[in-house]
């Protein structure tokens, strides 16, 4: 059918011609970009029916694209679409009526919705219901729905369901503990990018839970999830190249990762370099510099940080403390440039 013909069954009120031109407008397949064309389709075709143009049309109120933006308008898009079983609508319905996002919020609405979304093979939808029987919100609590629903997400490629489904393999929650289960799915969503997942699938290498020890495999998913500011990660990266356990020893590799980690407030990395600082290990020896990190430490509670700062303050001038502390402030307040230069 020619262009042409297509316009006039649309004009004559054919609603799946209407809808197949607002997409060729809206994607440029065949006519020139044209937002305001692809509104006027949408909306002929969803006023008869459509529920795809409803869903469009919705989105289109959703981000004020086309439309100016209204999150009420696009609710009622959105409804007209679920209600004829579009699960792309149902699952938006649901985001919108839990976060209340201009509509009043409705978290058990919001778990039926996605519910039904689930049901027709949505994936987002399938995690969130999870989530939402995982914490009793809008259902009642409840654990074996929860990994039902994470489990189905998990089979359809959802890198947190099946983070998610690894972490109660782990604990025996909801489901009999099984190590070897836990790595499989940490793995799934670890080969994903999954930052959590890496962390844990190279925990279960340190300890030899579910899979065989093998301290370069924990370097390798530590480095990963540190990459993208894991800071247990980090800290524990750290460690590995300090004692030269999994990777090569390396001190200038170990101090880069407890920085990062600790210009992040990480307390435990704060530590490590108030100490290296202190005696000159890998690093040069520097008692302003080591007295900053630890007092950062201690500040967050560090018993041992403030330990070691007090006995470190008996050897110390009364200019070196004000400088060290001066110092703390510049790190606190993430200002990295200061921090990398040696006082």
């Amino acid at each position: 059918m020619s262009f042409r013909e297509m316009v006039a069954e649309a004009e004559r009120g054919n609603a799946s011609m209407q809808y197949d031109l607002g997409v060729m407008y809206a994607t440029s397949q065949g006519v020139p970009y044209d937002v305001a064309e692809a509104a006027k389709w949408f909306r002929r075709a969803a006023g008869q029916g459509h529920a795809s143009a409803q869903y469009r049309l919705a989105v289109m109120f959703a981000t004020g694209n086309g439309m100016p933006q209204d999150d009420a308008k696009a609710f009622a898009w959105y409804r007209r679409a679920a209600e004829q079983g579009h699960a792309l609508a149902q699952y938006r319905l649901g985001v919108m009526l839990a976060a209340g996002n201009g509509v009043p919020q409705d978290v058990a609405e919001a778990a039926e919705w996605h519910r039904r979304a689930a049901a027709q093979g949505h994936v987002e939808a399938a995690y969130n219901l999870a989530s939402a029987y995982a914490a009793g919100h809008g259902v009642p609590q409840d654990t074996a729905e929860a990994v039902k629903w994470y489990r189905r997400a998990a089979r359809q490629g959802h890198a947190d369901a099946q983070y998610n489904l690894g972490a109660r393999y782990v604990a025996g929650d909801g489901v009999p503990q099984d190590d070897t289960e836990a790595v499989k799915w940490y793995r799934r969503a670890a080969e994903q990018g999954h930052l959590n997942a890496q962390y844990h699938l190279g925990s279960m290498y340190l300890t030899g839970h579910g899979v065989p020890k093998h301290a370069a495999e924990t370097v390798r998913w530590w480095r990963l999830a540190a990459e993208q500011g894991h800071l247990k990660a980090q800290h524990d990266l750290a460690i590995r190249y300090a004692e030269g356990d999994g990777a090569p020893k390396n001190v200038a590799e170990a101090v880069k990762w407890w920085r990062l980690a600790a210009e992040r407030g990480n307390p435990r990395s704060q530590l490590a370099l108030g100490v290296l600082y202190l005696t000159g290990d890998g690093v040069p020896e520097d008692p302003v510099r080591a007295y900053a990190w630890l007092d950062l430490a201690a500040a967050q509670g560090d018993q041992h940080a403030a330990a070691m700062r007090e006995r470190l303050r008996e050897s110390m001038t009364g200019g070196q403390i004000a400088q060290a502390r001066e110092l703390a402030a510049i790190l606190v307040h993430g200002d990295r440039g200061e921090a990398g230069r040696t006082r």
